[in-house]
């Protein structure tokens, strides 16, 4: 089965259009935070809503615009809003206009205590450990960091810089915001068919939580319809930056859906819902195309859109990953 540019299921109708790597996050107050790749690739923007649904047509501000030239002035990719180290973050990949593919990452700090109205200030290309001589030395994107046990670590996407460009991803614990504690550890490398689909690749890392465990969700594959989703998971008690204490799985939890009518799911982060009865649900925030004839390179393709899914857990506790419970 193909689509045939558009079928419009019940499945596809986007939360929020064409905003690609979408990352929500939530306030001191409860409220939503919400900011993605934009399709010009050229700014970071933000809203903020009471509600998850409210976001939808919440005011978008630009919180700050490329560079015309050197750094940071290309292809500004995948920011993240977080809240560590007593202030407010966003991480986000870019290049150089006269080298576009030279990718890393990035940070702007909040000055004050409201990321919607106090200003931002950069704080230039994240750090490496002291002695660490490999981290962000080549294409490196797609940042997110996490507490867990009192430390807070990072985890990234970087490419090999020797012979074909595979990108794996990486861990390290943070000494700072913008800064790692130690040297990165190797997280986890394309190791299977359906994460060499074009290119071989692990991105766009997310994090969920759930009764003492930790699973971290990867982006996979080439950016059109083969794009799929992976995980990982360990116990909040392990050991953190021992990558044999995690789990990988063999196979995607998430994936182009063609009869729903979601291509390239991909690249998401979680949060957190309260429903009308009471309870609480994690949601997946997340993008897909719902069409599959795209005009030249998929990256330039400005339908990714935004959607979002209530994630149900299995009778051993695991994480289900089902487009049927889209909203």
């Amino acid at each position: 089965m193909t689509i045939d540019n558009y079928l419009h299921t019940q499945y596809n109708d986007p939360f929020i259009a064409q905003r690609a790597d979408p990352f929500v996050t939530r306030g001191p107050e409860g409220e939503y935070y919400f900011t993605a790749s934009v399709p010009a690739y050229d700014r970071v923007v933000l809203r903020k809503s009471a509600t998850l649904d409210g976001l939808r047509d919440a005011e978008e501000i630009t919180v700050w615009t490329k560079h015309e030239k050197g750094i940071m002035s290309q292809h500004i990719w995948a920011p993240e809003l977080h809240f560590l180290f007593g202030g407010w973050y966003i991480y986000f990949a870019a290049s150089d206009v006269d080298d576009i593919w030279a990718l890393r990452p990035y940070a702007l700090h909040c000055t004050g205590s409201d990321p919607m109205t106090d200003p931002w200030e950069e704080c230039g290309q994240l750090q490496a450990a002291d002695g660490d001589l490999f981290s962000f030395n080549d294409f490196s994107l797609d940042t997110t960091v996490f507490e867990n046990k009192g430390h807070w670590y990072v985890i990234w996407a970087e490419k090999v810089n020797i012979g074909k460009k595979i990108s794996n991803l990486y861990i390290a614990e943070l000494e700072t915001a913008t800064k790692l504690k130690t040297a990165q550890v190797l997280f986890t490398s394309p190791d299977y068919d359906w994460e060499r689909i074009g290119f071989w690749v692990n991105e766009g890392p997310g994090l969920l939580r759930h009764d003492g465990m930790l699973y971290i969700t990867y982006s996979a594959s080439a950016t059109g319809p083969e794009y799929a989703v992976g995980m990982l998971s360990i116990s909040e008690d392990a050991e953190i930056l021992d990558p044999r204490a995690w789990k990988k799985e063999r196979y995607p939890v998430l994936e182009t859906d063609l009869e729903k009518g979601i291509l390239g799911p991909g690249h998401n982060s979680f949060t957190k819902l309260e429903e009308k009865d009471g309870s609480v649900s994690d949601v997946m925030i997340y993008h897909a195309r719902n069409y599959d004839e795209i005009a030249g390179d998929p990256l330039y393709d400005p339908n990714r859109h935004t959607y979002r899914m209530r994630i149900r857990w299995d009778e051993n506790g695991r994480p289900v990953f089902d487009i049927r419970n889209n909203f």
